[in-house]
């Protein structure tokens, strides 16, 4: 099984789909264009079934297979969304949209998966049936848990899910892949802290709120340093700290933190929400100020499960000729929510010498697309084989 020649004959089909994509990125859920391209494509396929509108803006395609005795039904996701970024990379198809790119390959996750259903419904060369998922707001909209919120994986009876994204650094066309924990749980923080502002050469009249901030961002790292198991994977990023007050010779009234923390288990996920609560009373009461934590639990830890696991990669060695283990990854994939319904695997194909995802001169490398594709069109022709 390795990469099809069918891929390679529709390597420049594929890659002007993809260049259109990356010249009219969208964002979160307002993919409407780009979902309007998807239905389109998977009509002119010949699908038995293309239903738009699952989980606000995604599309679903349903190919049977020559037969379908096995009753078998195995999905097929990517991720169509863009970034609030503007694009740096002056490539004769760049963005046409200011503050919008493509920055993490979803143009490319896209165009592969339409390049693979093209060839499944040509073909059909296998037994049961795919589904095709193409799914909005991956970053940070949860698009994953709103298309599951409405009823993809029991309307189609999938029984089994599988994801891909490129990867920067890995060479092109190649896989890594682990089982277990893969991503990391992404939960968000926001904290307020209230004082009593005043005049800064009368601190004794206030209730410092800056010198209270300080102080608690300090102590949330005790939850790594001296909480959670050294073994473990945790992170703890403030990423801003703005006062109320912007004058030199006024201590604000509030302080407003925001962050993230990243986990790779529920149990360090939990120990990361309680610590910050008992903290943040803790520094209050010390200060004689209020904190109050908003804790928003967001991406779940994703979770490849073994068994489809070892088959994807085995369709990535079949079709690259290796499959390396992957890294851990503290970064969140809403295709969690999809493995928490459903087993299945997510693997990385690279993307060669490129930027890294989510810079504003990263770019989708269209030498991938036939290894993606065949690895896409491998899960259904080596999961359900023709009878």
């Amino acid at each position: 099984m390795p990469v099809k020649n069918r891929f390679a004959e529709m390597h420049p089909e594929i890659t002007a789909w993809r260049r259109d994509l990356h010249e009219n990125p969208e964002i979160l859920f307002e993919t409407h264009r780009t979902a309007a391209m998807v239905a389109e494509k998977l009509r002119e396929f010949g699908c038995d079934e293309v239903v738009p509108g699952i989980g606000r803006t995604g599309v679903v395609g349903v190919i049977h297979g020559k037969t379908t005795a096995s009753g078998k039904v195995v999905g097929l996701r990517a991720d169509m969304d863009a970034l609030p970024i503007h694009e740096q990379t002056n490539l004769p198809y760049a963005s046409k949209t200011p503050g919008a790119m493509h920055a993490c390959g979803h143009d490319g996750h896209t165009a592969m998966l339409l390049g693979a259903a093209k060839y499944l419904a040509e073909t059909r060369n296998f037994d049961g049936t795919a589904v095709v998922i193409f799914q909005p707001a991956e970053e940070g909209g949860g698009g994953g848990r709103e298309m599951c919120a409405d009823g993809m994986m029991d309307r189609w009876n999938i029984q089994e899910v599988y994801g891909m994204h490129n990867w920067p650094g890995l060479p092109v066309g190649q896989f890594a892949i682990r089982p277990g924990p893969f991503f990391a749980a992404t939960d968000l923080i926001e904290i307020t802290l209230e004082g009593r502002g005043g005049h800064a050469a009368k601190p004794q009249d206030t209730i410092d709120t800056t010198l209270m901030g300080a102080h608690l961002v300090t102590v949330l790292q005790s939850i790594v340093s001296r909480n959670a198991d050294p073994v473990g994977q945790i992170v703890v990023s403030i990423t801003s700290f703005e006062t109320s007050s912007k004058a030199f010779n006024v201590i604000p009234q509030r302080v407003h933190l925001k962050g993230t923390v990243r986990t790779l288990s529920n149990e360090l996920r939990d120990l990361a929400e309680t610590r910050m609560g008992e903290i943040c009373q803790g520094v209050a009461s010390t200060f004689g100020g209020t904190i109050t934590l908003d804790y928003q639990r967001n991406y779940p830890v994703m979770v490849n499960h073994d068994d489809q696991t070892a088959f994807a990669a085995e369709v990535a060695q079949s079709v690259s000729g290796s499959c390396q283990e992957a890294p851990l990854v503290m970064g969140g994939e809403d295709f969690a929510f999809m493995l928490e319904e459903r087993p299945g695997a997510y693997i990385v194909v690279g993307n060669g010498d490129t930027a890294m995802v989510h810079h504003p001169e990263y770019n989708f490398n269209d030498d991938t697309i036939p290894a993606g594709c065949s690895w896409y069109a491998g899960i259904i022709e080596g999961r359900m084989p023709a009878a």
